[in-house]
């Protein structure tokens, strides 16, 4: 759960970055409204998130969601390049923060049981 609620506080990040170029410099009423409905929430959700994922892997995921989210959100509304190189490594940056999703998954697996040394009660004389 607490992953979804940081992929939420991602896609608020998106939200605001978006309605931040909408808002032109906060000279728009409602794209300002927006910016700072989906900054709270974004910056709130991090927060909630942060208390089990780890600080640097929670911030990592969070702003490489904004950051991928808002450049695909660039190409399709405001016709920025959608070149080769650009989308590969927007392709780095998912399979980034894929790893460390997956890195902390298998840091938080519970511990396989390690065998206890079997009790010798023979006694060397």
């Amino acid at each position: 759960m607490v992953w979804f609620i940081l992929a939420l506080a991602g896609l608020f990040e998106i939200g605001f970055t978006l309605s931040l170029k909408y808002s032109e410099n906060f000279t728009q009423l409602w794209p300002s409204v927006s910016f700072l409905i989906c900054a709270g929430l974004s910056f709130g959700l991090l927060t909630r998130a942060i208390k089990e994922i780890p600080l640097g892997t929670a911030y990592a995921v969070w702003t490489s969601i904004g950051a991928v989210g808002t450049a695909l959100m660039g190409i399709v509304l405001f016709g920025e390049s959608a070149s080769v190189g650009r989308l590969a490594l927007l392709l780095v940056m998912v399979g980034a923060v894929v790893g460390l999703k997956l890195i902390e998954d298998r840091a938080n697996a519970p511990a396989k049981p390690q065998p206890t040394p079997s009790s010798d009660t023979r006694r060397s004389a």
